[in-house]
């Protein structure tokens, strides 16, 4: 299937895919601190925004961004990284470069998976109680979030979705619905950019730990941030991306753009 998506700015393709309960409006902001000439797809994912079937798995999540980005770099957030994760092992080719900021390749331990099996059925069903303006309210308080200032226009944008697609994303692409993806991540052969804020120790972890068994990775741990970091700490994220891109040469005139 193809993803509602739409496109901004004139020059490279690269794509992003955001996280639980966001849109592909969540993007706009952070992407007018990048400096590279960027032609960005923001897409919105499955059971998200205008992507209304929230009933796919991580793989045809995967497979959904396949089929609707174009030939570029691919950028993902949370729950975004994810299904990029497994959009890259699906057809690698397609995608020149991979940023995966607070993302995991999965859980490895069998009894964590099951509870967080439980934990991810218990907020399908709060959704479905209470409403997604309700739960939007409550998921915003999560820990997880304690870094992040968010904007009326930021509420308002995730209120945009429905009960039906968040639930049905929580139950077919939650955390607890991924298979341990750690053994696989030596097959990826395009330059990978792992992000993570300081202050969110766990995918801190997760992220260093990916970063040994990625052949084409580069690190980039953001002092002063939490799970959100890209939100948190745009300017400083923005530039780490600028300059992993002028790195990895991934597009061949941006080099020679920069040096002019």
């Amino acid at each position: 299937m193809t993803l509602a998506h739409e496109f901004t700015g004139v020059g490279h393709n690269i794509s992003f895919i955001h996280g639980f309960t966001q849109t592909s409006q969540s993007w706009k902001k952070f992407i007018t601190h990048l400096g590279t000439p960027l032609c960005s797809q923001l897409i919105d994912a499955p059971g998200h925004g205008l992507s209304h079937n929230g009933a796919r798995s991580l793989w045809q999540s995967g497979q959904d961004i396949i089929n609707t980005m174009h030939h570029g770099v691919l950028v993902g957030y949370s729950m975004g990284a994810r299904m990029a994760l497994h959009a890259a092992l699906l057809e690698s080719d397609k995608i020149t470069g991979l940023v995966l900021i607070s993302g995991t390749p999965g859980i490895q331990d069998e009894d964590e998976r099951m509870q967080r099996h439980k934990d991810d059925t218990a907020l399908a069903d709060r959704i479905s109680a209470i409403g997604v303006n309700a739960f939007i309210a409550e998921w915003l308080q999560k820990p997880l979030f304690a870094g992040l200032v968010t904007s009326e226009e930021d509420v308002a944008d995730r209120q945009r979705n429905t009960q039906q697609g968040l639930s049905d994303s929580l139950r077919y692409a939650g955390t607890a619905t991924q298979s341990s993806l750690w053994e696989r991540l030596n097959e990826l052969s395009m330059p990978v950019l792992l992000i993570a804020g300081g202050d969110d120790k766990k995918f801190v972890h997760i992220a260093t730990k990916m970063h040994h068994l990625m052949p084409m990775s580069t690190l980039c741990i953001i002092a002063d941030a939490g799970h959100s970091v890209h939100l948190e700490s745009p300017v400083e994220v923005a530039q780490v991306i600028d300059q992993w891109l002028l790195d990895t040469e991934i597009y061949p005139n941006r080099k020679r753009d920069a040096e002019n």
